[in-house]
């Protein structure tokens, strides 16, 4: 069991920045997440596409986003429990017991549901059989480049994802990158390296392909890929990995006894509070009239948020507004020495 003053559902930039806005008034977080890394939407779906609306800085990507925003928090400490989904949350002894799918256990008296617009799930292949397989054969993410390293991969998908693993695992392994259309969705100089290591016999591209049929006993042995004519090919393989994308749900959330209004959660602005007492909610997943679904407006309702919860975190302490260029204590807890 962990207790702390803050779980915060959601490692995305929104939930990283509301980590040092507790952290700068004293309040310690858990940050539970259910994807395997941490930077949310940014870094699974555009880690190298560039941002333009961050505040005072003209350009970013995903990726350098959240490892600005993770060098921001290092004086907190903050444990990250990633792979996690928040299973229940139940009302204990006036503190929220709040339940992982791994049985993890936090008792807090706040929670920040920062999840973007929801949990993350990867889009699946739509075939038979192909359940028995999953996760030792067919994946949808890569966790261990090496678990791949002289086997036959066939990668499927088009976008970013596919062609960056096509091109890093392409070095280790047999590849076969097999997409529906024949043009790629990645970025252009992505795209381009793809097309060349194929010219150079590095690679094999199968185009316009989608997986029609899965073989094998124990292990998988061979898939079918169809194009829409009807024109078949079999393929020798180890292993299959899909990127499709992600599918976004509510997931548990849904059923947490919060008021939902078009698969978000409505707050009142003053403190980004859901109807239920200690349940806050930010980023994307949060509604309100004239609501923008911008990283910097999660950024200033993380920093409310984290204020509302001071107040149940602390109910004995009057909390006092600082500023950090000014404030002792916060340039104290943030690891800032200044000579006198």
């Amino acid at each position: 069991m962990i207790k702390t003053d803050v779980v915060i559902i959601g490692a995305g930039p929104v939930g990283l920045f509301t980590v040092h806005q507790l952290g700068i008034i004293g309040l310690k977080a858990e940050v539970v997440d259910n994807l395997d890394k941490i930077g949310g939407q940014c870094i699974e779906l555009y880690p190298d596409k560039p941002i333009y609306d961050i505040p005072a800085i003209p350009e970013c990507t995903g990726e350098s986003l959240t490892k600005n925003l993770l060098e921001q928090i290092k004086p907190f400490n903050t444990n990250f429990h990633l792979n996690e989904r928040v299973q229940a949350v139940s009302k204990e002894k006036g503190n929220w017991k709040i339940t992982t799918n791994k049985n993890k256990i936090f008792i807090s008296p706040n929670i920040i549901i920062a999840g973007g617009v929801g949990s993350f799930e990867p889009r699946r292949f739509l075939i038979e059989g192909i359940e028995k397989f999953e996760n030792k054969g067919v994946f949808y993410s890569v966790k261990d480049k090496n678990y791949f390293k002289n086997k036959k991969v066939c990668i499927f998908g088009g976008g970013d994802s596919a062609l960056d693993w096509a091109i890093e695992l392409s070095k280790i392994s047999e590849v076969t990158v097999v997409h529906r259309r024949h043009e790629f969705r990645g970025v252009e100089h992505t795209t381009q390296l793809v097309r060349k290591l194929e010219k150079e016999g590095k690679l094999k591209i199968k185009t316009p392909y989608q997986i029609n049929s899965i073989e094998g006993k124990k292990n998988l042995e061979a898939i079918t890929i169809k194009t829409e004519e009807g024109k078949t090919e079999k393929i020798i393989t180890d292993c299959v990995l899909g990127f499709f994308g992600l599918i976004m749900k509510l997931g548990p959330i849904a059923e947490w006894g919060l008021n939902l209004e078009k698969k978000t959660i409505p707050v009142n602005t003053e403190n980004f509070e859901t109807n239920k007492k200690g349940i806050f909610a930010i980023g994307d997943i949060c509604t309100y009239p004239g609501k923008l679904k911008l990283i910097l407006s999660g950024f200033h309702e993380g920093a409310l948020a984290a204020r509302g919860c001071f107040k149940l975190a602390r109910p004995n302490e009057k909390y006092r507004f600082e500023f950090t260029t000014t404030s002792k204590s916060i340039q104290e807890k943030l690891g800032i020495k200044k000579n006198d």
